[in-house]
C-alpha cells in the first residue's frame, strides 16, 4: 500500500455517520429538524471524529415514508431549508475534513411526482414508460412485498388507465422503469446536479429491487437484458465526474450474489456495500455468546476488488433485519434481545436500538462497538449511537428508531423548543430519555459512552491496517472469543473480543515467526511480550475487548 492511496481511496478507512435532518436539530423552532440546525452541529461531528456524513433524503416529499417518497429529485424540502442551506452544510463539512454523501432513491418516486401524475393520466403520456405497467391481472405476489403488514401485492390497479403499476414498497411509491434508457439518463442528471453542488457520492437505496424492475421491464426484447449494466453505467459516470466519489449500495443478498454487485474482478459497479450478512451473524453471536457464527460469516465473505470496500454496521434507520438467518437462528436473537412480539416486525426483524437490546449494559455496548470498528471494512454508525440513544416503540414499525437527537437534559432533549405535541417525532421516554442520555452530560463525563466512541474512532483512524489490511481469523480454543487480525506488510492489529458474561484466560499463539516480539495495547498503552514460541496468556474480563498492534520495521503512520 502506498501512503497516497489513503487519500485517493478515502472510503477504505472512513467513519460514516448517518442522520435524518428532520430529527437532528431544530433551528427555527417549528418542531422539525432542519439544515440550519445541522450546520450548527458540524463542529460536533468533527470533534467526535466522523469523516463522512450520510444524509437521509432531504428532497420534497409528501412524507408518507419518511422522505423516501420523493416528488422532486432536484429539490429540497421546504421544511428543512433550501439549496443554499445544503451548500452551507457541505461547505462547512468540507472545511473540517468531512465528506458528505446523500441518499439516491432510484427504485421509485412518490405517486405525487409530476412524472407519475402525467403517466397515469394517459397511456400516451411521454412519462408512461418511466414506470412499469401491465394490462393483465397479476398473479399472487404477496410473498414479494417489502412491507407485508401494509401491502398484499407488488402491483396496484390504477383505475384512470385500467392497468396495474409495479411497486415493491408502498402502493404510493410506484417503481421506476430502469429498462428505459431515458429514465437512466434522467437519474444521471440528478447525480450530476448534486455532485456539482459538492456531494462526495451517494448511498444507493434498495439496489436489488431496481434489478428486479429491470428484469420485469426486460420482457420487452428492446430492453438490455443484464441489469448490472445499470450499475456499470452509474459507476462509469460517477468516475468521469468525480474520481473520488462513491456509490454505497444497500444490498441485502446472500454471499453468492454480493460479489457481482461490486463488479466482480473489474470492481466497476458499487464502490461500497453494506454487509448485512456480517451484521446479522454478529447478533447471533451476541445472542449465543459464541463467536463462531460471526467468524464463519467473515471467513466466507467473497473476495472483492481492492478499490471496493465493505461497510460494516450494527444498526441502521430501518428495522433490524434478520432475514438471512434461519428461522431457528432468528428466534434465538428474538429470544435474547426482543422477546416481546410488539418489538418484532415482518417476522424478520426488531424495532429496537442496541442499548435496549443489550440491557443498556455499558460493558457489552463498548465491546459491541469495539468489535464493529475492528472488523475489516468501513464502520457506519446511526445518529445517537455515540450516546446510547434509545427508541420509541409506540411509533409504527421502522419509525421507532427515528427519534429526535438528545443534546441536553432540557425540554425535548434540546432538539427543539416547541411544545412536545408539535415535534416531528415524539422523544424517547423511560430509562433512556434525555434526563439520562444526552450529549452535554456525556461530553463532561470521561467514562461515558460518548468519550469511549470518540476514543474508539481516534484509534481506528490511527490503524490503517483495519481498512486496508489482509483479514484473518486467529484459531484458538475458546468459542466465546473472537480473535482476528488485519495485517499490512510491516504491521498488524489483533482484535480480541469476549462475547461471554464471564471472564476467561486466552492462550494466544501466533507462532514462532512472532517469537520475542511485543504487542502494544492501543487502549491502555500496555505492552504484552510474546515468548520464544510467539505465545502469550491474556486474562479477559466479561465482555472484554483488546486491540493489540504488532509492528515490525518503521511504523506506517505515527
Amino acid at each position: 500500500m502506498r501512503i497516497t492511496d489513503t487519500a485517493d481511496r478515502w472510503w477504505k478507512n472512513a467513519v460514516l455517520y448517518c442522520l435524518d435532518i428532520e430529527t437532528y436539530l431544530d433551528h427555527n423552532n417549528d418542531g422539525v429538524g432542519d439544515l440550519a440546525g445541522l450546520a450548527r452541529r458540524i463542529d460536533y461531528l468533527a470533534e467526535l471524529g466522523v469523516t463522512c456524513l450520510w444524509l437521509m433524503p432531504f428532497y420534497p416529499t409528501p412524507d408518507r415514508d419518511d422522505g423516501y417518497d420523493i416528488t422532486d429529485f432536484y429539490g429540497v424540502d421546504g421544511r428543512l431549508g433550501d439549496h443554499g442551506r445544503v451548500v452551507e452544510v457541505i461547505r462547512m463539512a468540507h472545511d473540517r475534513g468531512l465528506r458528505v454523501i446523500a441518499d439516491l432513491v432510484i427504485n421509485h418516486t412518490s405517486d405525487q411526482h409530476p412524472w407519475f401524475k402525467s403517466a397515469r393520466r394517459s397511456k400516451n403520456s411521454p412519462y408512461r414508460d418511466y414506470y412499469v405497467w401491465r394490462s393483465d391481472t397479476p398473479p399472487d405476489t404477496s410473498d414479494e412485498v417489502v412491507f407485508p403488514d401494509k401491502e398484499d401485492s407488488i402491483w396496484a390497479y390504477d383505475d384512470r388507465t385500467g392497468e396495474y403499476y409495479l411497486h415493491h414498497f408502498y402502493s404510493h411509491q410506484p417503481d421506476l422503469n430502469w429498462g428505459n434508457q431515458v429514465v437512466r439518463e434522467e437519474l444521471l442528471r440528478v447525480m450530476d446536479f448534486w455532485l456539482q453542488l459538492g456531494l462526495d457520492g451517494f448511498r444507493v437505496d434498495a439496489v436489488p429491487f431496481v434489478f428486479e424492475d429491470v428484469d420485469t421491464a426486460s420482457k420487452n426484447p428492446s430492453v438490455p437484458a443484464d441489469p448490472h449494466d445499470l450499475l456499470k453505467e452509474f459507476r462509469g459516470f460517477l468516475n468521469r465526474r468525480r474520481g473520488d466519489a462513491i456509490l454505497l449500495g444497500e444490498v441485502n443478498v446472500p454471499h453468492a450474489d454480493q460479489r457481482r454487485y461490486f463488479g466482480g474482478d473489474a470492481g466497476d459497479e458499487l464502490t461500497m456495500m453494506f454487509d448485512f450478512i456480517t451484521m446479522q451473524n454478529t447478533y447471533l453471536s451476541l445472542a449465543r455468546q459464541d463467536a463462531r457464527p460471526l467468524a464463519k460469516a467473515l471467513q466466507t465473505r467473497p473476495a472483492i476488488h481492492p478499490t471496493c470496500q465493505w461497510a460494516t454496521f450494527l444498526r441502521n434507520h430501518d428495522e433490524l433485519t434478520l432475514d438471512k438467518l434461519t428461522d431457528a437462528q432468528r428466534q434465538e436473537v428474538f429470544d435474547a434481545f426482543g422477546p416481546d412480539p410488539d418489538v418484532q416486525i415482518y417476522d424478520r426483524g426488531l424495532t429496537l436500538r442496541l442499548p435496549t437490546m443489550l440491557g443498556n449494559d455499558p460493558r457489552r455496548l463498548k465491546m459491541a462497538y469495539s468489535l464493529l470498528f475492528s472488523l475489516p471494512g468501513t464502520p457506519t454508525i446511526y445518529y445517537g449511537e455515540e450516546i446510547g440513544l434509545g427508541e420509541d416503540t409506540s411509533q409504527d414499525g421502522r419509525m421507532a428508531v427515528r427519534v429526535p437527537m438528545q443534546w441536553t437534559d432540557g425540554k425535548n432533549g434540546g432538539f427543539s423548543d416547541v411544545a412536545p405535541g408539535r415535534l416531528i417525532q415524539p422523544t424517547v421516554e423511560g430509562p433512556l430519555d434525555a434526563r439520562h442520555v444526552n450529549v452535554a452530560d456525556q461530553r463532561r463525563d470521561r467514562d461515558s459512552l460518548w468519550h469511549f466512541m470518540a476514543t474508539l474512532i481516534s484509534r481506528y483512524r490511527s490503524c490503517p491496517e483495519l481498512g486496508w489490511g489482509e483479514f484473518e481469523v486467529i484459531e484458538q480454543p475458546l468459542t466465546n472469543v473472537l480473535v482476528h487480525s488485519c495485517a499490512l506488510p510491516e504491521t498488524a492489529v489483533y482484535a480480541i473480543h469476549n462475547f461471554a458474561a464471564e471472564g476467561c484466560e486466552l492462550e494466544l499463539d501466533l507462532g514462532r515467526d512472532f517469537a520475542d516480539t511485543v504487542l502494544v495495547d492501543l487502549f491502555s498503552d500496555g505492552r504484552i511480550p510474546l515468548d520464544g514460541r510467539g505465545h502469550a496468556t491474556l486474562p479477559l474480563d466479561a465482555y472484554d475487548h483488546r486491540w493489540l498492534r504488532l509492528q515490525r520495521g518503521e511504523p506506517l503512520l505515527p
